[in-house]
């Protein structure tokens, strides 16, 4: 079923160039609107991300502050009482250090209680002093003003005590809208605990400082206790038990972290100890890239309405002359078919495949039969050639055998005469076009043989075989010709030393030879023209002469291993020549059609 769905919709674009033309340009437009957009979008969002980022750290800093100056102020208010002379004078009282009458010192305090409650403004609900000696709790608010003694310490004191701490701060137990800020009185000889002062005091006194940086419900505005516990949060559902511990394991005075939905700014504030913390979600970030998606999905549809117009008119105009030259194919058939491996392409262009497959097969046919023919021909007269030895260097090697004969040892005679015959068997005997390299270095060193026996005076041969090589296929006579060379242009025109080495080496994935004298060289103009030569072998056989030429085995090498092989030659007048033969490291050597 799926199968013939996907067949049903790839059917038109199969069967018609003109379709795929015009599903082409519409992806090739409507692909870079796409990309540009959300791009434009993604970048509008990091742009977001960071103006957040950086407003809500510079907010929560001076947010903080004024919070901080808040809570001072509340300090300031226990520290009246703290500092008050009626509350020492009552404790030396209960120490029986004065003679001052305690009553009168307790009324004294509760005055200095009440004067602190209705000088501390509407936020101050109340406010409390218990001393442990002699153990009495003032209490003071709108509807409460006593004194009592207590046998054990009242919270939120005990608390203050059991932790040893100067100050702490508590949600007032059953009211969210409440806290205490209770702050401890300590002797000043040895900061023992004698009592403590609190302050009940509505969170409201806060809401004008926290909407500096709140942004209705979407936001988040909390104060952490020191234990990452949430004190107060004006609006808004509590923020996940996760958040929080991330918010009490942070270091930092402040900063910021992001989860996975929300990012959360904190910052600590002094004196207190406590976090004010921040959070936002990420799709308060979001709303902006979303509103540059919708723009550009609008300018999208447009530009895609135009494209898929411009489309179809370039796609017809394009497509006719191809259409027009598939129809004058099909009564392309002249010449009797043969069976040739379909087109997977059914449309125009598929057609045009299969017609113009077969006028190249026919092509091809018909010069590799013309190539054939004329590569026999060249073949059979280098072959006639390459049985050839040359009459000079014939006649001098029979001349100086028969000098041997009267001057040297019987087997120094035989030495060069099985040479000679080694030479005649390797050009006649084998029928192959190709041999190995180490039959034709065999070959090369027959030769030599006979020469250092020539030039024993005068010539220094040497050569570095790297045997790896040995096996590589070379075509005959390639080495022999070239040194033979060296000897009629080079050598034999220099007076002095010989000196010719030949060398073998792998480079990369082919085997050079490398065959370098020290004769007269090339002048730069005829060097020029034999390297121009040489570079733009066709593979054709030259057999012009009755000699084997460097270009001759330079087109016999291209001829069978390709273009990227031949020979290279290095000279400077006066001073030597280098010519070197690239041959393929691989044993193979296919005739090249």
């Amino acid at each position: 079923m799926i199968t013939k769905l996907i067949r049903l919709l790839t059917n038109p674009f199969r069967r018609s160039i003109r379709n795929k033309l015009i599903f082409t340009m519409i992806f090739l437009s409507v692909v870079p609107i796409i990309a540009v957009t959300a791009l434009a979008a993604e970048n509008n969002r990091k742009s977001m991300e960071t103006e957040v980022i950086t407003t809500n750290l510079s907010n929560m800093k001076w947010t903080g502050v004024y919070l901080g100056d808040q809570f001072a102020q509340l300090n300031n208010l226990i520290y009246t009482v703290m500092i008050s002379p009626h509350l020492s004078e009552y404790l030396a009282s209960t120490e029986g250090s004065s003679l001052y009458n305690p009553y009168t010192a307790q009324k004294n305090i509760m005055d200095t209680l009440n004067n602190l409650f209705y000088s501390a403004g509407n936020h101050v609900i109340g406010t409390g002093l218990y001393l442990k000696e002699p153990a009495k709790l003032f209490n003071i608010s709108a509807n409460q003003n006593d004194l009592k003694s207590t046998s054990v310490v009242p919270s939120p004191y005990n608390i203050l005590f059991e932790e040893n701490k100067d100050f702490i701060i508590l949600s007032t137990s059953g009211d969210d809208g409440q806290f205490q800020l209770v702050r401890s009185i300590n002797r000043f000889e040895n900061r023992d605990k004698l009592g403590g002062i609190s302050l009940n005091i509505r969170w409201s006194m806060l809401d004008q400082t926290l909407a500096l940086i709140g942004r209705g419900e979407a936001h988040k505005v909390l104060i952490a206790g020191d234990e990452g516990n949430v004190l107060y949060q004006p609006l808004g559902e509590k923020p996940s038990d996760e958040i929080m511990s991330r918010v009490n394991q942070v270091t930092d005075d402040h900063g910021y972290f992001k989860m996975p939905k929300e990012y959360v700014f904190y910052n600590t504030i002094d004196p207190v100890g406590l976090k004010l913390v921040t959070i936002i979600p990420t799709s308060f970030i979001n709303k902006s890239a979303q509103s540059t998606m919708q723009f550009g999905i609008i300018v999208g549809l447009i530009s895609i309405v135009v494209s898929i117009a411009i489309a179809i008119l370039l796609a017809w105009r394009t497509a006719t002359p191809i259409v027009t030259l598939a129809r004058s194919m099909q009564g392309l058939g002249i010449i009797k078919e043969t069976e040739l491996p379909q087109s997977n392409r059914v449309d125009e262009i598929g057609l045009l495949e299969t017609k113009l497959y077969n006028m190249s097969y026919r092509i091809k046919e018909h010069i590799k039969t013309e190539y054939s023919i004329n590569l026999d021909k060249k073949t059979a007269e280098l072959k006639a050639l390459q049985a050839q030895i040359n009459p000079h260097f014939l006649q001098n090697t029979l001349q100086m055998i028969g000098s041997m004969l009267f001057t040297k040892k019987p087997a120094e005679s035989y030495e060069i005469i099985r040479s000679l015959s080694d030479m005649f068997r390797y050009v006649i005997r084998d029928p192959n076009d190709l041999a190995s390299l180490k039959a034709e270095l065999e070959h090369l060193n027959n030769y030599m043989l006979i020469q250092q026996q020539r030039f024993s005076t005068r010539l220094n041969y040497t050569t570095d075989i790297d045997e790896r090589a040995l096996a590589c296929l070379i075509p005959k006579l390639t080495l022999q010709p070239i040194v033979e060379n060296a000897f009629f242009h080079g050598l034999e025109n220099k007076s002095g030393k010989w000196e010719l080495s030949v060398s073998v080496a792998h480079i990369r994935d082919a085997v050079h030879i490398r065959i370098q004298d020290n004769g007269i060289g090339i002048e730069d103009k005829k060097l020029v023209d034999l390297q121009r030569r040489l570079n733009y072998q066709s593979g054709q056989v030259w057999t012009r002469g009755n000699r084997i030429g460097i270009q001759n085995v330079a087109s016999r090498i291209v001829m069978h291993f390709g273009t990227a092989y031949g020979i290279t030659v290095e000279s400077k007048h006066g001073e030597g020549t280098i010519v070197t033969v690239i041959i393929p490291e691989e044993a193979r050597g296919e005739l090249i059609d």
